[in-house]
């Protein structure tokens, strides 16, 4: 099938909302929800949870999702909200972003952007910060991921921005049991995205449905 890029464990509400109303993101509020744990509170419970600090945990089809984010990925793309709240010409180039100084993503991270500015190298992650439209992006990381699959990271716009590019392969939404009413949506319904894409409903223990999308 070649390289894929795959949207993973990405995280809505019931009523389809992954992050708060425009400008309600912040340093301290990277979401821009109240709460925003409410979301991915499953993976963060799993045993395989990249910064649990106990031997503790959950298993079975939660712990699955969680374990299996990374396999077979080369690179990221991310939209300029995910790697930090500054908006327009970078102010502050000392400021490296949410991610600290050992980021989870451990490949190259195509971050999109109108304002470029020089790639950064954290331990085994380097952040390329480009422009261009999706397929162009999707090029890069694809050539950067050396034959593995590209990750579409988020947030909810940039899912939405290479979805309507008809450019994304599979996708696994976990749908959390809460409705949030105002904020940024995926989707009005997840039957919007079944013109193209076959899909898979598995409920869990843990009272979040993860959706599993593949084209058609």
């Amino acid at each position: 099938m070649g390289q894929l890029l795959r949207v993973m464990n990405f995280n809505v509400s019931r009523d389809g909302i992954g992050a708060g109303p425009d400008g309600l993101q912040s340093l301290e509020a990277p979401f821009g929800l109240p709460n925003p744990e409410r979301l991915f509170s499953w993976a963060g419970a799993t045993a395989s949870w990249p910064m649990r600090a106990d031997a503790g945990g959950t298993r079975g089809l939660d712990d699955y999702f969680t374990r299996d984010f990374a396999r077979n990925i080369g690179a990221e793309i991310m939209g300029r909200n995910k790697f930090g709240p500054q908006r327009g010409p970078w102010q502050d180039h000392e400021w490296q972003g949410w991610w600290g100084e050992e980021p989870p993503f451990h490949t190259p991270v195509f971050v999109l952007t109108h304002h470029e500015r020089p790639s950064i190298t954290l331990g085994e992650t380097t952040f390329h910060f480009v422009g261009g439209d999706p397929a162009d992006v999707l090029d890069q990381a694809r050539k950067a991921a050396e034959g593995q699959d590209v990750r579409l990271g988020g947030g909810v716009s940039t899912v939405r921005e290479f979805l309507d590019a008809d450019l994304v392969d599979t996708l696994h939404i976990a749908v959390a049991p809460l409705e949030l009413g105002t904020g940024i949506r995926l989707w009005d319904s997840p039957e919007d995205l079944l013109d193209r894409f076959h899909l898979e409903v598995v409920p869990s223990v843990s009272g979040v449905v993860h959706h599993l999308f593949w084209r058609r």
